[in-house]
């Protein structure tokens, strides 16, 4: 792989993705529209009040959820490497009257492409597999910071991505493999039979201790790690609905499935 392709085979299939997800049952853009808020009870427990604070949302998407922390009186910035992604994103905070700025940006160029520091840094799920040097993410996190502020971050639990896809309850992937790893497939996790024609997708695999140590290496200081044994997306076809969540059947031994954690700059 060369160095940037990852950014140009990655951008294809998500520019790609934004009208199906903005159309999809999943997302549920009309209940936004209504009213509804995007983001999970866990995370607004632990990021607390926003009311004022200056929020930068990394890896944005189309800015549900960097809408819905404005919504909850946030002075937001999304930031995200797709052009047609942060068009939806403007258009959604001019339709439901949110103050907000978009910016289109690889996430590495985010402290020159948004110019200022921050109160919260906040990057949701799904987003830092997107990203082959997670030492070079949280430099870039540390640089957005300003004294005092701090980064949120929810993601899925990478050991969830060992265990096999039909029930989950066996290892059947390599933990300790960083990638490349090249996926081909059509749809999408909103849509899984909507007709897509760019398909192949580069990411990467980062452990809970590359993670934590690339956050302390910023010289950020680590707050808690809380790891999670539900869900809100379901990997695994046995796991069980409840309410907005996905929890392992009760009887079966639990794992991790998702893990957040914040961390301060002195």
């Amino acid at each position: 792989m060369k160095n940037d392709e990852y950014l140009d085979v990655n951008r294809a299939l998500w520019d790609e993705r934004v009208p199906i997800h903005v159309g999809s049952e999943f997302y549920d853009v009309a209940g936004f529209r209504a009213g509804a808020d995007a983001l999970r009870d866990f995370e607004l427990a632990e990021v607390g009040d926003v009311s004022g604070r200056s929020l930068a949302h990394l890896q944005c998407h189309f800015g549900l959820d960097t809408l819905s922390w404005a919504r909850r009186g946030a002075r937001v910035t999304g930031l995200d490497f797709s052009a047609p992604a942060i068009e939806t994103a403007r258009s959604l905070a001019s339709e439901t009257g949110l103050d907000a700025r978009f910016v289109v940006s690889d996430v590495y160029a985010a402290p020159e492409a948004l110019g200022e520091t921050y109160d919260i840094v906040y990057t949701g799920l799904g987003a830092i597999c997107w990203l082959p040097d997670i030492a070079r993410w949280a430099r870039t996190v540390a640089a957005l910071l300003r004294p005092g502020g701090f980064l949120y971050l929810s993601e899925f639990h990478p050991f969830a991505d060992t265990l096999d896809e039909e029930t989950g309850t066996t290892v059947t992937f390599d933990y300790f493999d960083r990638g490349p790893q090249e996926w081909t497939q059509s749809g999408t996790y909103a849509d899984r039979s909507a007709p897509t024609r760019h398909n192949r997708s580069i990411s990467f695999a980062h452990g809970v201790g590359d993670v934590v140590s690339a956050v302390i290496a910023a010289g950020l200081r680590l707050d808690f790690l809380h790891e999670h044994e539900y869900t809100v997306f379901a990997p695994f076809q046995n796991l069980q609905k409840d309410g907005q969540i996905y929890r392992v059947p009760e009887g079966r031994p639990r794992v991790p499935l998702m893990y957040s954690l914040r961390a301060t700059r002195a």
